[in-house]
């Protein structure tokens, strides 16, 4: 029976490496624009919150105009305007701002306490380890939003108590991954021989623990900040958050929610601008994840 040389047919072998090498780069490019397209987008959102309003001058996002509701792409007003006459362009920028401050500074406070309790607890063990991972489930038992919004409640209504209140979910889910992190370093060789030789804790953990596990909690922070700006969001939409007139995010959409038939932008513009930002951080965190195999 006659054999059929397959290369033959499909262009021989120069054809094959050819179509492996378009494939190789089309994976290549597949990889680079899932890291970098979000990120270029959350660079682009973040310069826009930031600089932007003391590069081009803005309205002032908290003084009525006395216009009412003009709709998108109106004279002057390129997002329109709210019910009272503000400018939705400042005032999402500006709340952008505090969002943004909010999900990351919480993040940042979950990152250095709980983390450190995280890599305290998996590297001593013991009863040590015990203490600090019960405490930590206590915290985790509680449902997250009504925890935060029952802190941000006794605290009152304020940018840094709502850093406060979102930081107490922030913790021990930092806590338990940063635990898990170094439970799987702990026993291996490296650490060992530093402890043989006499190294102190916290300089084994500053020095060795800490830049072996750096980029899975970088990774969980991103996720965490994309929660955390939802929660910022839920706490202002409740009323828990930052008080209007001082935009937010999750003000301006609870400012909104009676306007929807009549001037729907007012929702949709800051509820726009909190979606692409939390969609480009879970797709960011994700293709970091996958490209450093963390």
């Amino acid at each position: 029976m006659a054999v059929v040389d397959t290369s033959e047919l499909s262009g021989g072998p120069a054809a094959t490496i050819a179509l492996g090498t378009l494939s190789r780069s089309r994976l290549r490019l597949r990889n680079a624009l899932r890291l970098w397209l979000p990120l270029g987008v959350l660079i682009f959102i973040v310069a826009a919150c930031f600089i932007w309003p003391y590069i081009y001058p803005l309205p002032s996002p908290d003084t009525p105009l006395g216009i009412g509701a003009m709709p998108l792409f109106a004279s002057g007003h390129l997002l329109g305007t709210d019910d009272i006459g503000r400018d939705m362009l400042s005032r999402s920028l500006y709340g952008g701002q505090v969002s943004i401050v909010v999900g990351v500074s919480s993040v940042a406070i979950g990152f250095v306490v709980g983390g450190g309790l995280g890599m305290f607890a998996g590297y001593i063990g013991g009863v040590t380890d015990v203490v600090i991972s019960r405490i930590l489930d206590m915290f985790l038992a509680f449902p997250a939003l009504v925890l935060a919004l029952a802190v941000a409640a006794f605290l009152g209504p304020s940018e840094h108590n709502e850093i406060l209140a979102i930081s107490f979910f922030t913790i021990p889910g930092y806590g338990r991954f940063a635990r898990a992190a170094t439970l799987r370093l702990r026993e291996e060789e490296f650490l060992s021989a530093n402890r043989m030789l006499g190294g102190k804790t916290p300089y084994i953990i500053y020095r060795h623990v800490l830049p072996n596990i750096i980029g899975t909690l970088l990774t969980f922070g991103l996720l965490a900040i994309a929660g955390a700006m939802l929660a910022e969001a839920a706490l202002s939409f409740l009323g828990a958050g930052i008080r209007p007139p001082a935009p937010s995010w999750g003000n301006m959409i609870a400012e909104g929610e009676q306007f929807l038939s009549t001037a729907p932008h007012i929702v949709f513009v800051p509820a726009a601008f909190l979606f692409v930002t939390v969609l480009s951080l879970n797709f960011l965190g994700d293709a970091v994840r996958e490209r450093f195999h963390v």
